[in-house]
C-alpha cells in the first residue's frame, strides 16, 4: 500500500509492506528497485496514517524522534549502516568515517557506508541527510543537496 503527502521537500511517497514502513521517496518518483508492485493507493492505511502523522509533526519541529515500525529491504551490511544512521540524533550530524567506526570498522570504509547511506529507502526517519563528509561539507543525497539542505536547516535550532 502507498499514499502521498505534501511536505517542505514537495510530494511524498510513503510506502508499506506487512504492517512497516518499507519506504519514503522524493518525486519524482521511480519504480520500485526489487520489481515489486506497490500495491493500491490507500490513504487511511493505520502505519501510513501515523507515518504522515509524525512527518508532519517533525517538518513543524514538533518531532524529534520518529517511532515507527520499519522494514527497509538491504543487505546485511546495509542494514547494520541504517542501524547506525538511527543513532543520530535530531540537529547531530556524521561523517562517514565516523560511522564506519561506530561498525567496528578503518576509515576505509567509509565508502562502502557511503554507497549503504545513499541507498537509505526511508528517507528522513532514517536519517541519512545528517551525514556528511569529514571536513564538514554536504556530500551526495539521494533527494538532492537541496533536500538535504533544508533537512538539516529545519534542525538547525538544535546546532546552535
Amino acid at each position: 500500500m502507498w499514499t502521498l503527502m505534501d511536505s517542505p521537500l514537495g510530494e511524498l511517497r510513503l510506502v508499506e509492506r506487512a504492517d512497516a514502513l518499507k519506504a519514503i521517496e522524493f518525486f519524482p518518483f521511480r519504480p520500485p528497485p526489487d520489481g515489486r508492485p506497490l500495491g493500491e493507493r490507500q490513504d487511511d492505511h493505520p502505519v501510513l496514517v501515523e507515518t504522515r502523522r509524525q512527518l508532519t509533526a517533525y517538518f513543524a519541529r514538533d518531532l524529534k524522534e520518529f517511532d515507527l515500525p520499519l522494514a527497509p529491504d538491504g543487505t546485511p551490511f546495509q542494514q547494520r549502516v541504517w542501524q547506525q544512521l538511527r543513532g543520530i540524533g535530531w540537529g547531530e550530524t556524521a561523517s562517514y568515517g565516523e560511522i564506519a567506526a561506530r561498525l567496528g570498522m578503518t576509515n576505509a570504509a567509509s565508502r562502502a557506508v557511503g554507497l549503504a547511506n545513499g541507498r537509505n529507502p526511508i528517507a528522513i526517519v532514517v536519517p541519512c541527510h545528517r551525514v556528511i563528509g569529514a571536513n564538514g561539507t554536504l556530500t551526495g543525497y539521494a533527494g538532492g543537496l537541496d533536500r538535504k539542505q533544508l533537512l538539516l536547516e529545519l534542525e538547525q535550532d538544535a546546532l546552535f
